[in-house]
Order: structure tokens, then sequence, then C-alpha cells
């Protein structure tokens, strides 16, 4: 399929609503609406957007679960030229008065409850509507009562009745390929999110070479149970089953059991998904029988272990992947026609665009194939962070590379391999040990589901080699045994000394499912470690 001409994603959404207009586009829950049908109600959108106070260069934030109002305010902000800032479900009042604040966010859309959330509560206690957000002039609530000083979603629609398509094409018209169409916040595990600029025209074209790389076509249909705010889903696997033509099926949230459910209903070929989504799915699949077979391509990150649970729940030809929300997510991914072993164990060769270096952390010069160092990104990368001047001078080199701070090496064939954060590095008795190079090992070991591997705190070595290790269902492997066999196969330093058991769901983890290292070492650093001897 050639790469749609439009370079703006409303003009994306016309282009695709012309060439497959009686296509599903979104299906959530008994919800259907093919590209036609979208493209209008998202138009409808926008006019009572509009009618309500939004206007270009706005940044609406947008709270709310996966579900097809998300998908209709995305387009429809981005129709009016405005900016859409993605929040995370997760977030609590420190960062939800943070993003809503350094975002210079003018208008909220949300629901009122998810899950356990109540976030009319949450918008009380921060004080939204007062004078403390003094930029924050209209919020809009998704529910089924009404509130005070709050504009029901509802409304919206009889709003922009007295708006005329001419006046909407006009606002439309003066959308750009490189006007800002999202900012996404990074997880912030370490300081307050950051915010990340992203273009309309590198939204398109990369998301359509993420694309390319799967095979895909306007006969996809993607499961969508990875979150929307997440850059994974609303910039990595949105857009790129969209610029195909294809359909989105849309999950309200992580759950296995329905994961599977709407998988075989809806006959979905394409999965996303993190290490936990995968184990999680192929935990019920052993007491539960689901027809899957209709999965055959998508993305996943992970250790080999994790990729190949894919593989077992139907995805043969998973792609794994490397990028960062900065460089618009995927810059380096496997392709569907590659060996298995080299979708398993590597992230690919950089696509179209992007000039990815292995360098020295500390001259940033670049080093040969089979060597670990920095990756730095040149290409498809965001502008520079919100309103962060100081950041944006230490994130790129004299050459205007992203500094990832992610270690990496391209092997002989020229696929790069992810090799850990340098921040994870673990200094041991002088000596510098890549987590990933050990944890690749642990995972190979009878009985290891997963590892996870990290720097303890001690007044020699400075630190010591720890391994979290996740056993698989019924197995019981033994410290010792896991020493011995590091021992047998590392350099003496890399050898854990420090060796802990936990059940997957005792593992902290962020919103994008991702295990948060330094939360487990803060855990672990508070406890006496007994030292493993073989």
């Amino acid at each position: 399929m050639e790469m749609p001409s439009s370079r703006t994603l409303p003009g994306l959404l016309d282009e695709m609503a012309r060439r497959f207009p009686q296509r599903d586009a979104v299906v959530y829950d008994a919800e259907r609406h093919d590209y036609a049908e979208f493209r209008v109600r998202v138009r409808e959108l926008a006019k009572g957007l509009h009618r309500l106070g939004v206007r270009r260069g706005d940044k609406v934030a947008l709270l709310m679960p996966n579900r097809t109002e998300w998908l209709l305010v995305n387009f429809a902000v981005m129709l009016l030229g405005g900016t859409l800032v993605a929040v995370n479900t997760w977030y609590r009042t420190h960062e939800l008065t943070h993003v809503l604040t350094h975002s210079e966010v003018s208008t909220l859309v949300l629901v009122d409850r998810f899950l356990r959330q109540d976030y009319l509560r949450i918008l009380s206690e921060i004080g939204a509507g007062t004078d403390r957000f003094p930029l924050l002039r209209r919020i809009v609530c998704l529910g089924e009562e009404r509130h005070a000083g709050l504009t029901p979603f509802s409304e919206l629609w009889e709003l922009g009745q007295g708006v005329s398509d001419a006046e909407l094409d006009a606002l439309q018209t003066a959308v750009g390929p490189e006007d800002i169409a999202y900012i996404l916040f990074t997880s912030g595990t370490t300081s307050m999110p950051k915010g990340v600029p992203l273009q309309h025209f590198a939204l398109i074209e990369n998301m359509y070479n993420i694309g390319e790389r799967q095979h895909l076509t306007e006969q996809d249909r993607m499961w969508m149970g990875i979150s929307l705010f997440w850059g994974f889903g609303c910039e990595n696997a949105l857009m790129a089953v969209m610029t195909h033509g294809g359909c989105v099926v849309l999950q309200h949230h992580f759950d296995p059991a329905e994961a599977c459910r709407i998988i075989e209903r809806e006959r979905c070929t394409v999965y996303y998904g993190t290490p936990n989504i995968a184990f999680a799915i192929a935990g019920h699949l052993e007491h539960h029988s689901h027809d899957l077979s209709s999965l055959r391509t998508g993305v996943a990150i992970g250790t080999p272990q994790a990729m190949r649970a894919c593989v077992e729940i139907g995805v043969t030809q998973v792609n794994q992947c490397y990028g960062l929300t900065e460089v618009y997510g995927n810059c380096s991914i496997t392709d569907a026609s590659d060996p298995e072993e080299a979708r398993l164990t590597t992230v690919g060769r950089p696509l179209p665009g992007y000039d990815i270096v292995v360098s020295d952390p500390r001259t940033h010069q670049p080093l040969p194939h089979g060597e670990i160092g920095e990756i730095k990104i040149r290409g498809y990368v965001m502008p520079g962070y919100y309103k962060d001047t100081e950041k944006n001078r230490e994130c790129f080199d004299a050459e205007h590379y992203f500094l990832s701070g992610d270690l990496g090496y391209y092997d002989d064939d020229g696929r790069l391999h992810f090799h850990g954060r340098i921040k994870e590095m673990v200094k041991t008795g002088g000596m510098n040990v890549a987590p990933s190079e050990v944890e690749v090992f642990l995972a190979t070991q009878p009985g290891v589901l997963e590892a996870y591997v990290l720097g303890l705190p001690d007044p020699v070595r400075d630190e010591v080699v720890a391994a979290v290790v996740v056993p698989e269902a019924g197995a019981t492997p033994s410290a010792e045994a896991l020493v011995a066999a590091c021992r047998a196969a590392l350099a003496g330093y890399k050898v854990p000394r420090v060796v802990i058991f936990m059940n997957a769901d005792q593992l902290p983890l962020t919103a994008s499912g991702k295990v948060q290292k330094h939360v487990l070492r803060e855990r672990l650093a508070s406890q006496a470690q007994q030292p493993v001897t073989d």
C-alpha cells in the first residue's frame, strides 16, 4: 500500500474515508463506525468544541480510558488546529496538577469515573475551575450525571449545529504538517513527567513505515488493549493501522479473558502489547479455550521469553521494537518476514527516516559493530521538550542527535540490540555490568519466566549484582542453581550475589507495563539481603 498523501491527521481521516468509506474504522463494544461514519462524527464533535470555545493552538487535555469518544475527541481537536494533551488515567492529584499547568491546558475533557478513580473528586481536590488554574476555562464531562460548572459531553453534538461545514473546512485547511498534534507526557519515574510535542507529518510518515514492517493492509483489524494515552497506543499502534485503512478494535481496559473474547469475536489480526499482557493472555489460555487463530502480526516489547509468549498465543509474525516517545515511539523494528530468532532477540533495523548511531556515552563518537554504547537518534525526533530549555540542552549532542540514555549495539547483520538503560548500569568493584546481559541469560534457565537485574548498595563493592526472578508456573528454581549457572557462563563480576524470587503480580509496574526497577531497588535496599553462595 502506498503512503497516504495527507500530512495532517484530520487530512488522513478524510483520505481514508474517501478510499475505504464502508470499512470498519473503530469498534468498541456494540458500537461500530466505518470510516465515512467516523469522519462525520468527528466533524460534528469538532463543531461542538469550536462553539464551546476551542481555537487553533489551544491545548485540550483528555482524561479517559479506551472508548470511541477518546478517538473522536482526538481527531476533532486536531481538526480545529488544537493540540491534544493525552493524560495518563493512573495520574493522581500531584501529577494531574503538573500536567494541566505545565502544558497550559485551556480545555479538559474527561470521564467522571474510571475503575476505582473518581476524577471529579480529584478535580475538586486540586482546585480545577478556580484561580489556581487561570488558563483552564472549560471542563467537559462524560458521565450520566450533570455537575455544576461542567459541560456535559452529550451537549456538544447539539451545541455545534450552528457551525457550518464551510467554517469547519476553513479551520481544517489552516492546520499544517509541522503543527503540534500531541503533547504526550513521559512516565517520569525519576522526576516530574516531561511534555513531548509531536508533529502531524511525522505521526503519519513514521507510523506508515511501522505498519509496512508488519505488512499491514486495509483488511487488518487491530486489538487495542493497551492504553490510548500511552505513546505506544495513540502514536504507534493507532496510526500504524489507520495509515493503512485498517480497523481499531478497542478494549476499555485490559483484562485477559475479555481480550480473548474480543480478539475471537472480531477476528483481530494485529496485536500490540507488553510482556505482562502476553503472559496474562497465555496464562488465561492454559485454562480456557478461545480461537485466536486470526492473529498474525503486531508489535511487542520484552525479553525473548516474552516475545515467545506472543508467538504461543498466535502472533506468529510478532515484531520486536525499540523507541521512545521523544522519537515518535518505534524508531527501529523487525520485519514480519525476518527469521523468528531475529524478531525475538533483536529490535531490527532503523526505520526509514532515522539515523541511529551507537556511540561512546562520554564523547558521543560512533562505535564499531559489536561494541555496546549509548543509542543516539536523528530524524523523526520531537522539536524539544515542552517548556524545558535546560533539559533540551542536555539531551541533544552537537550534531543534534537525541541522546536516548539507552545502551545497545549493532550485530554484523546491521540489526540493533537493546541493552538496557545507562542509569541502570550496575557498578560493582569498579566494573560495569549491563543488566540485560545477565537477564537474558537467567531467562534461559529451567523454571525461569522473567528476570530483572539491578544493583544494591554495598559498602565494599559500591554495588552488588542482584536478580529478581519470576518462576514459571509450578516451577521452583533454586538460587544456588541459578548462581552456579551464571558462574559457569559469565564473568565473575557479573554473577548475582543476591537472588530474590517474586510472583509477577508483586512487580511494581509503570502505566505502560514496564517494571519499575528504581522501585524494586528501593524496596530491596531497605531489607537485609542474604548473599547466595553456590
